[in-house]
């Protein structure tokens, strides 16, 4: 498993549309139809890396906690299924119900939308303001897998507190750093 970084995306830069399947309830949901009140957190994230599985619990808790405050979650998954068959979109549903998550789970069959964020791993996370503009894309929190560090979701979990409060964004923001995504 080589880790991967994630690519720089501005603050300030507008979140690309996307109108994908959620695997759950089989529906199309655009960007405009999970978009919060007060803002949107969009995460590439896949079934089989363990830097993802290490953070699931963490990503329900902030969902469950930050929705009530006007933010808005989706997770959406790019990755090649022919190559990676665990993250097949039927998988993707077993996934999601088992992991509880209470957001719209997308499969991203083409990679467009991710090639439109410039998502180059999993997990990777974005947050927009309510006006879709960029203001923070980095690293859930430090914990890794094996680094003994606990899931906490601090760094995404601050922007999201910046943002509430409208404070500037957060000026140095660490990179996510998982699995790369396996393009086609």
């Amino acid at each position: 498993m080589a880790l991967t970084p994630s690519n720089p995306f501005p603050v300030g830069t507008s979140a690309p549309e996307f109108n994908l399947e959620d695997t759950v309830s089989g529906k199309r949901i655009s960007l405009q139809e999970v978009k919060g009140e007060n803002g949107t957190v969009v995460m590439f994230i896949c079934n089989h890396c363990p830097y993802v599985i290490h953070v699931n619990h963490e990503l329900v808790r902030l969902a469950n906690q930050y929705s009530e405050k006007g933010i808005g979650f989706v997770a959406i998954s790019s990755n090649d299924v022919d190559r990676y068959p665990q993250d097949a979109p039927e998988l993707m549903e077993l996934n999601a119900k088992e992991n509880n998550y209470p957001f719209p789970y997308l499969y991203d069959e083409t990679q467009d939308v991710a090639k439109s964020y410039d998502a180059a791993c999993t997990p990777d996370f974005y947050l927009f303001d309510s006006n879709l503009k960029s203001m923070y894309h980095g690293q859930l929190d430090n914990s890794r897998p094996g680094n003994s560090i606990p899931v906490d979701g601090a760094s995404l979990r601050e922007a999201i507190e910046r943002l509430l409060k409208d404070k500037n964004p957060i000026t140095n923001q660490k990179v996510s750093i998982g699995c790369g995504i396996k393009w086609k």
